[in-house]
Parts: C-alpha cells; sequence; structure tokens
C-alpha cells in the first residue's frame, strides 16, 4: 500500500505550518517531514514541537536536518524530547548537509563522517556515552530513563549515498526524480547495500520524495516546480540522462543560488526545461499526476512525500488535498 507523506519547508508562520499539519492528519497522511536550513526557514525544531499539539497520529520528521549546524548532542536530544512528547512519532531524516551549510560557504559531510554521526545517534539513543571528537571527552543523554527507539532515514540521490544508505539505514528519503528508471536505479542501488548487512530492500523504509504542483493548467503547474527540479538534477544520479540534458544541468548547477533554494521565483528555475520536469517532477494535470503515481506504486516504493508547491502568498492546502484524493483513488 503506497501511503502518503508531505514535506514542507518553514516558509510560513508557524500557526500556518500547523494548520497544514492539522490538515493532513485529518486525510490519512502517515509523515509531515519539515526541511532544516536556519538561514532561510524559520527554525524546524520549534515548528514541528508547535506542530505536534493536538495531533495524534501523524509521524514528525525532517527532510531533511545534519550533523553540522545540528551537534549531534543536540539531534539527540531534540529527538528524544520530540519523541516523548509524541508517544513515539518521529523519524529523522538526516543528509550530509546542503543549503543550511552552503549558504555559510560550510561544506557537507564526507560520507564516512556521516555514518560515524549515525553510529553516535544511534548509541546516546540507547543511553550510551560517545566521544566528542573535537574535545576528545565523553558525553550523553543524561535524562533518558532507558533505550529509545527513533527510526532514522538517509535522504540520498548519488549512488554511493544511495548504497550507504541501503546498508545503514532505517529508512531512505530518495530525491532522484519520479521518472520510473530512476527509480528502479536508485532502488536497485539501496538493495546492494542492505544486502551487505544481511537485509534486502524490504527491510528499509523507502519515501519518494518529489516537488509538487497539480493544476489544470499544465504550464503553470511545471513553472512552479523548476526551481526544486533544477535542485534535484544537479546532484548525482542513479541513472544517465540524455547529453543535451546534460548541457542544461550544467547550466543549472553554474547558476544555482542557495538563498533562493526552493524558491519558486529563483531565476534558476527559468533555465530548466520542460524535459527535466517530466523526470524529476510531479507535475501537470490531475490526471497527468494519477497516470505518474500508478507508475510509481508498481515499483514498490513504500511512500511518496510530496512537496507542494504553490505561487507565494499562496495556500498549500489543495495541493495536499488533491494529492490525497489522488492516492486514495488508486
Amino acid at each position: 500500500m503506497l501511503t502518503k507523506g508531505v514535506g514542507l519547508f518553514p516558509t510560513e508562520p508557524v500557526g500556518a505550518m500547523r494548520d497544514y499539519v492539522q490538515l493532513a492528519e485529518s486525510l490519512g497522511y502517515a509523515n509531515v517531514w519539515f526541511g532544516d536550513s536556519q538561514n532561510i526557514w524559520r527554525e524546524s525544531s520549534t515548528v514541528m514541537g508547535a506542530a505536534a499539539v493536538g495531533t495524534e497520529r501523524v509521524v514528525f520528521g525532517t527532510g531533511v536536518t545534519n550533523a553540522v549546524t545540528r551537534h549531534p548532542s543536540l539531534l539527540a536530544s531534540s529527538w528524544a524530547t520530540l519523541a516523548e512528547y509524541t508517544g513515539g512519532r518521529v523519524a529523522l531524516g538526516i543528509g550530509t548537509g546542503d543549503s543550511s551549510l552552503r549558504t555559510m560557504g560550510l561544506k557537507p559531510l564526507k560520507l564516512a563522517e556521516l555514518e560515524a554521526a549515525i553510529a553516535d545517534l544511534r548509541a546516546l539513543f540507547r543511553g550510551e556515552a560517545v566521544k566528542e571528537p573535537s574535545s576528545g571527552a565523553e558525553y550523553h543523554l543524561n535524562y533518558l530513563d532507558g533505550p529509545i527507539d527513533i527510526p532514522i532515514y538517509i535522504a540520498a540521490s548519488a549512488p554511493k549515498i544511495l548504497k550507504m544508505s541501503g546498508r545503514i539505514a532505517d529508512g531512505v528519503i530518495v530525491l532522484v526524480g519520479t521518472a520510473p528508471h530512476f527509480i528502479e536505479a536508485a532502488l536497485a542501488t539501496i538493495d546492494e547495500g542492505a544486502r551487505e548487512s544481511g537485509r534486502t530492500l524490504a527491510d528499509l523504509h523507502i519515501v519518494l520524495w518529489t516537488p509538487t504542483a497539480i493544476d489544470d493548467d499544465r504550464t503553470e503547474a511545471r513553472d512552479l516546480v523548476r526551481a526544486h527540479v533544477s535542485r534535484v538534477c544537479i546532484r548525482p544520479l542513479p541513472a544517465a540522462v540524455d547529453p543535451h540534458l546534460e548541457e542544461a544541468i550544467e547550466r543549472i548547477r553554474q547558476n544555482y543560488d542557495y538563498y533562493h533554494h526552493m524558491d519558486t521565483e529563483a531565476s534558476h528555475a527559468d533555465l530548466v526545461p520542460d524535459e527535466l520536469v517530466d523526470l524529476f517532477a510531479l507535475a501537470g494535470t490531475p490526471a497527468e499526476c494519477a497516470k505518474r503515481l500508478e507508475q510509481i506504486r508498481a515499483l514498490g516504493v513504500d511512500q511518496v512525500s510530496i512537496v507542494p508547491f504553490v505561487r507565494p502568498g499562496k495556500s498549500k492546502a489543495e495541493t495536499i488535498r488533491t494529492f490525497s484524493r489522488l492516492v486514495d483513488e488508486l
């Protein structure tokens, strides 16, 4: 069964974000994932804590955080606290770091560093002490009464991190587009990593993360997702694209502005041709989006998590409702 998720970047006041969460829960969404990029969006941990008030079922996650701006001690304590408050309805989504770092001229973590940070987080959640690499001192979460179970999801698009995710993660937030051949290649790489740790793909929860706009005007829908598509397609991909599209991707890569990360009005959005939108987004009329969802469901993805895009000042509520209806009708 394909479940529903929604990725929300805190671009609106906390009250509005909480309203979206309430709506998602009422529509049967399984997960709400919050973007974490402190220089361009509101503080994710504050938003999640406020949005959790009054909820009963929906699972809160980050889409995604990092272990640089969030020291592992802070990450562990934040998630232990949120898990306690929500009765365990949490999923820690983490990656190497993107706009939260690049807006300050910092580089993402290397994969080995990310793996070490995840190992530390799991030890801290078990109530164990870990060593702070800079000082050499040991620290632990002093207030835990016992081990806590917090699943860790890795955000992945490039082959190396997809494989690592299969080997060590509880779930994978897959950012490779919506074209079936990209998804199939990503799943095969995750499965390869899973088998290295004695598991299979079935042992992981796979979340397909996709920029989404659903509108009777397919041109408007495509235009709304171009900015997010630009960020997806400049990452290393699990499968090849046509050579002429590589040229377009290189132009986008050279012009990407991280302070306009996921901004529908960003200038780099204008560099995205329709062919890339078709490969990397869920965008078009309701009928077109339903057809693509049918294709995705057949591939074995556990959840499609949309990042709804609308014009500035407009509500994302209608997109959240329409996507819910399309999945429910599959």
